[in-house]
């Protein structure tokens, strides 16, 4: 009961940010910031987040694989991480310098602006190193939610607040920038109190209570679990950089925009991934293979159900989204950025849990051939796409690497471990999606007031679509546990 409570608010923390998020991004940031600015904040904020993984050395996912096996050291292991970590960022921003020459010539042209601020992103990746390996350890303890509610809604609000700052000049564009690194900050500080008043955080150098072969299996896992990481990485954040240095800021602004009106579909995805790995890692260590087969057919079904409408709810309502972004016609140019981004997140919602599944098998080194693999491709996709297509090239080469990045590991896991998501279940919610939104584009009229057609518009293809789930018994499992626990409310309101 604990997980699901975990995972429910979770879910609620991930959209409050979502709602954060789309006022920055779709109302705040366009109405106070320049497509330049906008384009530059982001740029910078993605390379630091691309830096993550690799100072990380992959031992985010060592941390969720190996704390089942040193319950009782956790401390120990906890410390042993964290210096770690701090080797690795030193790697890495040893390696940026060495490098800073073919770095600041890639945003030369394009956007030069990049170059003022490699210090910020640096700094940026060395707060959210920390802040991963909390998650983790916090993840491990099934303490999930307050860490997801800084993640995602207390970082969106104090970007906001900077913003809103400048815009009343209290400091400059510059300053600005600069004071992201303070706001990553103040987000690890908060999970370390929060982490200390749950007294899951203790500094303990015994590092002699974890056996020898333990740490050199720990830190081989971490190693080549990196590149997997490193990659996934890699091929969600690498259009955005590739965007700005092959077309320029104003451009990775209206991509950033669209970016963000589609990413929202995974975060139920998210959350509930969160709540898997930990339980994925524990059946995998009592070797229970047809508890995690049942599992992953169970997410597929469950993620897609709740995914699928976000997408419809987006995609139906595209224009109304765009009328509230001021400079609209600006911005709108992205409206295919979201279809395209939007069918990608889809792919990772279909092929349910599988990164997560091949990263605490005995076959996690193939999530590395995959990732390497894919990595390539979509940086390959991206030199062929945006010349010809601009920011639509870039999302579509998203899409393609996004499909067969899971494809590759969905067919890995049914040869190797016999696993597969794929029930009649998922193809009804997808017909059922497919119907939904024929009926809103060949049967409901355009209202001219976008609030009216935005209700209209939701309400109807809402109600067809879960009226189309329940007669098509797509989510029987699902619909039995929903109206169980209305049935409980309903009981303890009556009470009262």
């Amino acid at each position: 009961m604990a997980g699901v409570k975990q995972s429910v608010l979770t879910t609620i923390f991930s959209y409050v940010g979502v709602i954060v998020g789309y006022v920055n991004l779709l109302w705040l940031f366009p109405y106070v910031l320049s497509p330049t600015q906008i384009g530059l904040f982001k740029t910078v904020q993605d390379i630091a987040l691309l830096l993550v993984p690799f100072a990380q050395l992959g031992i985010g996912h060592g941390i969720t694989r190996f704390f089942p096996r040193l319950r009782g050291k956790e401390f120990a292991f906890f410390s042993f991480s964290l210096i770690i970590a701090t080797v690795g960022f030193f790697m890495v921003a040893s390696l940026f310098f060495v490098f800073k020459t073919p770095i600041i010539n890639a945003f030369a042209e394009k956007a030069p602006e990049v170059n003022n601020f490699l210090i910020v992103a640096l700094l940026i990746t060395f707060f959210s190193l920390f802040n991963s390996l909390l998650e983790a350890f916090c993840r491990s303890f099934l303490k999930i939610a307050i860490p997801s509610l800084i993640r995602d809604v207390f970082l969106r609000v104090f970007m906001a607040m900077l913003v809103i700052g400048y815009y009343f000049s209290f400091y400059s564009f510059d300053f600005m920038i600069w004071g992201m690194g303070a706001v990553y900050m103040l987000a690890m500080i908060s999970i370390m109190l929060y982490m200390k008043r749950e007294k899951i955080f203790k500094i303990d150098f015994n590092w002699k209570r974890i056996t020898l072969p333990i740490k050199k299996e720990f830190l081989q896992y971490s190693l080549i679990t990196l590149l997997g990481t490193a990659g996934a990485l890699l091929i969600m954040k690498i259009d955005s950089i590739m965007v700005s240095s092959m077309i320029g800021l104003d451009a990775n602004a209206i991509y950033t925009i669209g970016f963000s009106i589609a990413v929202v579909i995974e975060m139920p995805r998210r959350a509930i991934s969160q709540v898997a790995m930990p339980v994925i890692s524990e059946m995998f260590a009592k070797n229970q293979l047809t508890g995690i087969n049942a599992l992953y057919k169970k997410i597929a079904i469950n993620q897609l159900l709740i995914c699928l409408l976000i997408f419809l709810m987006i995609w139906i309502n595209i224009e109304s989204l765009y009328h509230f972004v001021p400079n609209r016609s600006i911005y709108e140019q992205g409206k295919w950025v979201v279809l395209l981004i939007g069918l990608g997140k889809l792919t990772d919602v279909i092929f349910s849990v599988n990164g997560e599944i091949i990263v605490f098998s005995k076959f996690y080194t193939f999530n590395i051939t995959a990732t390497l693999f894919m990595s390539v491709a979509v940086i390959v996709f991206n030199l062929v796409l945006i010349p010809h297509y601009g920011i639509e090239g870039a999302a579509l080469a998203s899409l393609i690497a996004m499909f067969f990045y899971n494809f590759v590991k969905f067919v890995f896991i049914k040869i190797w471990l016999g696993f597969n998501s794929f029930t009649p279940n998922v193809f009804l919610i997808l017909l059922a999606g497919i119907l939904s939104w024929a009926v809103s584009y060949y049967l409901i009229p355009t209202f001219e007031a976008v609030i009216l057609d935005i209700l209209v518009r939701s309400g109807i293809v809402t109600a067809v679509y879960l009226l189309l789930v329940h007669l098509l018994k797509a989510a029987p499992e699902t619909e039995t546990m929903v109206l169980q626990k209305i049935k409980q409310l309903l009981s303890m309101l009556s009470k009262h």
